[in-house]
């Protein structure tokens, strides 16, 4: 990480939106940058699929900066890493784990606050906010920490009282030095312009279809969106529809237009 290439993605994080497609792995990063990305994030679920993991903490240090390495390696843009909680036990591990984040050269991290061995549970908030900050002393003054919430997206306590225990960690992360809140899951309109309006970062939030448009999130005052497993499912489904065209309906259709062979390999040359 330089910090001419951090600095560059930080200022993405105003007026228009930073649009993210994610990616899986290198060729999936290249694609991604010779579209036009500004700058390209990973996912967690498609980082572990191309791995042969499942997603949910499965992976392991290594293998996840390894992927890093390589994806940063093929783009020219910079690149941040969905980390998932930091694959470590302890702040002292996370730590460990964003300092080799960032020596593989990513700019930026999602460190999300669920607890993998609960599922629909987050963690305590002063244990998160003690691996944020062991976070930020590990990644560097630079690195752009973007904190996730997971409140909305796995429904945590009532409706009702989301909003509120969303801005109050939004807040404590703020203070523990993140640099942007990530909010999965929200997709209300009036959710969405409150949060804008009562948290202090930049607010990040994942979309798809069936979301408000990019061009509409953005006018509510969301600083990021992201595409989250979007474009790795998408990529599989194709995968899976051609498989079948090819072994049961005496077809190659579903394999049509794809990206050229020569121009693929000249991507990661």
């Amino acid at each position: 990480m330089t910090n001419q290439t951090a600095a560059r993605f930080r200022s993405l994080h105003a007026t228009p939106a930073l649009r993210l497609p994610n990616c899986w792995d290198a060729a999936s990063a290249a694609v991604i940058a010779a579209a036009g990305a500004p700058a390209v994030a990973t996912t967690s679920a498609g980082v572990a699929w191309s791995l042969g993991r499942a997603d949910g903490d499965a992976l392991d240090r290594d293998a996840a900066v390894d992927a890093i390495a390589r994806i940063v390696r093929v783009v020219d843009v910079p690149v941040t890493a969905d980390i998932e909680s930091g694959y470590g036990a302890t702040p002292k591990e996370v730590a460990v784990t964003l300092a080799a984040v960032a020596e593989a050269g990513a700019v930026g991290v999602n460190i999300e606050d669920t607890v993998a061995e609960v599922p629909g549970s987050l963690r305590d908030l002063a244990e998160q906010v003690e691996r944020l900050v062991a976070a930020r002393e590990g990644g560097g003054p630079d690195l752009f920490i973007n904190a996730r919430i997971d409140m909305y997206l796995a429904g945590i306590g009532a409706e009702a009282d989301r909003f509120d225990a969303t801005v109050a960690r939004a807040e404590a992360y703020a203070e523990a030095g993140a640099d942007g809140i990530f909010v999965p899951g929200v997709s209300d309109p009036a959710v969405i312009a409150a949060l804008v309006e009562a948290i202090r970062l930049p607010l990040n939030v994942m979309a798809g279809p069936g979301a408000l448009a990019p061009s509409e999130l953005e006018r509510l005052g969301v600083a990021r969106i992201s595409l989250g497993p979007g474009l790795a499912t998408a990529a599989y489904e194709l995968a899976r529809k051609a498989a079948i065209g090819f072994l049961e309906a005496d077809s190659y259709e579903a394999v049509e237009g794809g990206i050229a062979y020569g121009t693929m390999n000249a991507l990661l040359a």
